[in-house]
């Protein structure tokens, strides 16, 4: 295991600690306050019940509060409760234990065997109403004089006491994104390093081929005995022309490719027929292609050097990401006024887990210091700016063994239509960037 895959799993297994230890302390917080709540209100209600004792000259002799609920209190008060009295008792005792919340209580009447002259109180507003029967109380059948207080906000209130737990929480929850995001920043950065580095390896490997070759026929010009076969001598010129042109083309598209992310192209729309462009594209490409041309209108307003090239990439791939005799089949078919256009192989096909990646700059399948397949990993990038610039999309149908069908959607529009300013699009190549850059 990498020393980074190891700080991801040790940073992952602390931000889980963290957060379970913050829940843990957070749930012993309000059990906490929940229990000094109950007990507050306990006394509060014994010393109301002291109070109503003292009003009729009597003492209690036990303690006269019972809890039926969590936030629900029966007090026996031996005696008949006058119910003005009641609620001053009530409202004194419960702020002088600091119990600054909303309750309803209510007086049984044992001539009735009903909740009587019960009220609402509300710490906002403080207005009370009389008890709606579908409020109506509890009774308790083991006293005969006893009052009912129910606190219906005891949660809110209970809440309301961890102000300092809940920004404590807050906190946490920042650092814990913060490093998140740091995290995600690093394991992002290390991913385009290896990218970066993948390229460089690829590019080195490219660049190689020609310089070797430029290196041998110019020792081998630099022999004797060379001018004296002048046909072996115009052989080797021939090869130190075209390795040098290779050579040019390959350092080109990479300074085009840091320029175009700055300054862009523009399309140059017009009307092209798709129809043609794939014919010539057989004849180049024979004997490994067929055509299956079933549109009856393929006439496009595209670029017609970009799309040329584009169907040239999706081709040049399947030529070279196949184990087997190649067979390429160019499709075009009409669907509700759409031109839909597909280039289908027998290669050896994209695995689900890379079908995405594909389309990113510079990646290319089983990444590492060499290739089977030589190039950038710049082709398909290529091909799905170009398909976005022109409004249109990219499909993939692909899986290993059987080999892959690209799909293109094209919008349904005039081919005379053009528009007064060129459509720019930022991506990182131009038009320069031709088909031989994508080939061994």
């Amino acid at each position: 295991m990498s020393r980074l895959r190891l700080l991801v799993l040790l940073s992952v297994l602390s931000i889980i600690g963290i957060l379970a230890v913050q829940v843990v302390w957070v749930r012993n917080a309000y059990a906490l306050r929940e229990r000094q709540f109950r007990q507050s209100a306990f006394i509060a209600l014994q010393d109301v019940a002291d109070e109503v004792a003292r009003l009729n000259h009597f003492t209690l002799n036990r303690y006269a509060v019972t809890q039926l609920s969590d936030d629900y209190f029966i007090v026996n008060t031996d005696a008949p409760i006058d119910p003005a009295a009641l609620e001053t008792f009530i409202q004194g005792s419960l702020q002088a234990h600091n119990l600054i919340t909303d309750y309803e209580y209510g007086i049984y009447n044992c001539e009735t065997d009903r909740m009587v002259y019960g009220a609402y109180v509300g710490t906002s507003a403080l207005t009370k109403g009389r008890l709606q029967s579908i409020r109506n109380l509890p009774k308790f059948p083991r006293y005969t004089y006893y009052f009912g207080i129910r606190f219906p906000n005891q949660a809110g209130f209970v809440a309301g006491q961890l102000t300092g737990w809940v920004w404590s929480t807050v906190a946490v929850l920042l650092v814990v994104l913060f490093f998140g995001y740091t995290l995600s920043v690093v394991l992002k950065q290390r991913r385009l390093t290896e990218v970066q580095r993948d390229f460089i390896n690829n590019i080195t490997h490219e660049l190689q081929t020609p310089i070797s070759t430029i290196r041998v026929a110019a020792d081998v010009l630099q022999t004797d005995g060379i001018t004296q076969q002048p046909n072996r001598l115009k052989q080797y010129a021939r090869v130190l022309g075209e390795e040098s042109q290779r050579l040019q083309k390959q350092i080109n598209s990479i300074l085009q490719l840091a320029k175009s992310e700055r300054t862009g192209f523009s399309l140059e729309r017009a009307e092209v027929n798709l129809h043609d462009l794939m014919t010539e594209a057989v004849h180049q490409f024979a004997p490994h292609i067929t055509l299956n041309l079933t549109a009856t209108d393929a006439s496009l307003y595209a670029d017609r050097y970009h799309l040329e090239t584009t169907l040239n990439n999706l081709i040049d791939n399947a030529l070279k990401y196949c184990n087997k005799s190649p067979r390429i089949v160019l499709h075009t078919r009409q669907e509700h006024g759409k031109l839909i256009w597909s280039v289908s192989d027998n290669g050896i096909g994209i695995a689900p887990e890379h079908q995405k990646a594909i389309f990113q700059q510079f990646f290319r399948v089983g990444s590492g210091h060499t290739h089977n397949v030589k190039g950038f990993g710049l082709g398909l990038y290529y091909v799905r700016q170009v398909i976005r610039a022109h409004g249109w999309r990219l499909t993939l149908a692909s899986e290993p063994g059987t080999g892959s069908t690209f799909t293109i959607l094209t919008k349904s529009e005039r081919v005379n239509e053009r528009t007064s300013d060129p459509f720019s699009l930022s991506f990182s190549l131009v038009r320069s960037f031709t088909l031989s850059l994508f080939k061994p």
